[in-house]
């Protein structure tokens, strides 16, 4: 039996990742955070009961190391245990705010599970496999276009930092220990199930506003100008997924390699709901308005991050010739319109 421990379970990610893993006849572990409000279900619900949950933080190396050890007790003779860890403070802006936490779960977090990996016994250890998720954001102030395996990384928030250190460790422990172990550089990927607190959910969801319970709403963003490469989690899901199905484990970049302008996605999900949008002023004045001339875009630069990262484009040349990894959304748009309608 194939088994797999995701962290992170309850994100968009861990949700999509569960419904494949349930639709290739894996058992599944999901490790929780304890808050006030107990589990957050939301993303899972529909699938809660194939799913077994354990509360878990990245932060407490004995408390991995207790569910991983039960796992591996309860499922004496499986075929693989292959842990994916999604798990993270994941908002670039706030781990300015946050940056031991972001540290600690983010670096430490992974080096907590790599340690558990290596401490187990060899015949046990080979049967695991262990995927890191990575982020564009380590390549920060990018010195290289496109950006590849390859690319020296230039991280430019806490965030990005403990992710570059996650990085390394795993390639540490691959070469130094031998543990089948993965990076995966994946570049922005949305969903109708990203979090509220995230630019395109935001975009998304104050449109829906406009045509809902609030036609007066004003979309306050930051940097416009920023671009990204932006694909989709269910897309980017089965390419963690592939990584960890190869017979060497190695790292690899997921992404569109098409790169576009925040004020291009805010363009194109104003036009699916049939509004052009005209721009007028500069800098922290510059505003969006419909054809009546109503301020529907604005600028508010608490938005702003403190380091900006002013272009990400990805080159999955590697993941699409040995992953053979193809994308069903093929285009912005193709997401844009998911967002609006998708659950």
């Amino acid at each position: 039996m194939k088994l797999a421990l995701i962290t992170g379970i309850t994100g968009q990610d861990g949700s999509y990742l569960s419904e494949l893993l349930i639709q290739e006849k894996y058992k599944i572990y999901g490790i929780v955070r304890r808050n006030s409000i107990l589990f957050n279900w939301g993303r899972l619900e529909h699938i809660r009961e194939k799913l077994i949950l354990h509360y878990g933080d990245m932060t407490d190396g004995a408390g991995l190391s207790n569910i991983i050890n039960r796992i591996i007790e309860e499922n004496k003779g499986f075929e693989r245990l292959e842990i994916y860890n999604l798990a993270a403070q994941s908002h670039v802006k706030v781990s300015f705010e946050i940056p031991k936490y972001t540290t600690d779960v983010n670096a430490i977090g992974v080096c907590n599970i790599l340690e558990i990996i290596r401490s187990l016994p060899n015949s046990t250890k080979k049967k695991i496999r262990f995927y890191q998720a990575g982020t564009s954001e380590m390549y920060g102030e990018v010195l290289e276009t496109p950006q590849d395996e390859n690319t020296p990384f230039n991280p430019q928030s806490p965030y990005a930092a403990a992710k570059v250190y996650a990085h390394n460790m795993v390639k540490i422990y691959r070469e130094g220990y031998g543990i089948y172990a993965c990076n995966g550089i994946l570049f922005n990927h949305e969903s109708p199930r990203r979090g509220e607190h995230f630019v395109t959910k935001k975009i998304i969801r104050s449109i829906k506003h406009i045509f809902g319970k609030n036609p007066n709403a004003v979309l306050e963003l930051g940097n416009l100008y920023s671009k990204r490469d932006w694909g989709h989690s269910r897309d980017y899901v089965k390419g963690m997924w592939l990584m960890l199905q190869q017979e060497k484990p190695d790292d690899y970049v997921l992404a569109t390699g098409e790169t576009h302008t925040v004020k291009s996605f805010v363009e194109k999900a104003f036009k699916y709901k049939g509004i052009l949008l005209r721009w007028s002023g500069e800098g922290l004045d510059e505003v969006g308005m419909d054809a009546s001339n109503k301020i529907r875009v604005r600028i508010n630069k608490k938005f702003y991050r403190p380091c900006e990262v002013e272009l990400l484009l990805g080159k999955p040349l590697k993941a699409k010739k040995v992953l053979n990894w193809k994308r069903e959304f093929k285009t912005l748009d193709d997401l844009i319109i998911d967002m609006f309608i998708g659950e």
